[in-house]
């Protein structure tokens, strides 16, 4: 059976609702501070739409509605039960089951020789620097997050996507070091 909400910023908020009750407004404000903003993309239209679907679908419901100061109300909101079991089916399925994601790299990277051999390795070592930038990004996030005391599984995450960019790092680095050896033959284009 096909999954009603399919949207990973959804999987984000039902998993921040696991910790406890929050209006839509700490949510993002949550998923900014831990860095989830590498991991799913947040903005305040799409956050409040994702709200909306998920208590239509009543995987999450309204527990209260609260107002600080001069500020506007602001609506709590809770897990249900089918909310918490759908979160923890669909989070199961996306851990177990590798699915094809069609990264646009890699169909770049599929027609790389179009480039010629000085632009591909020109394109592959500017790579390299954006991804070294990204690594030590992760690596400061995680020496301020984990390093100060938080759990490691709280940013496993930025964990996994920190090394991820340093196999890409490394593949690009050494292709482009082929490339420019001239051991990585090229076609002649007409």
């Amino acid at each position: 059976m096909a999954r009603k909400i399919r949207n990973t910023l959804a999987l984000a908020l039902l998993g921040l609702l696991l910790e406890r009750p929050m209006h839509p407004y700490e949510m993002a404000s949550t998923l900014r501070e831990r860095y989830k903003d590498t991991s799913f993309k947040i903005n305040p239209g799409s956050l409040y739409d994702t709200v909306e679907s998920l208590a239509k679908h009543r995987w999450i419901e309204p527990v209260e509605t609260v107002r600080e100061g001069n500020r506007p109300e602001r609506t709590v909101y809770a897990h249900t039960e089918l909310g918490r079991q759908e979160f923890i089916a669909w989070l199961d399925e996306l851990v177990r089951e590798p699915v094809a994601e069609y990264p646009k790299f890699v169909a770049a990277v599929s027609y790389l020789g179009a480039l010629g051999p000085e632009r591909a390795a020109d394109a592959l070592e500017e790579r390299a620097r954006h991804l070294a930038g990204r690594i030590e990004g992760a690596d400061t996030a995680l020496a301020e997050t984990v390093g100060k005391g938080a759990p490691r599984l709280f940013m496993i995450e930025v964990e996994f996507v920190r090394h991820a960019w340093q196999a890409e790092l490394d593949w690009a680095r050494r292709t482009a070091a082929e490339i420019r050896a001239g051991s990585l033959p090229w076609p002649e284009h007409p």
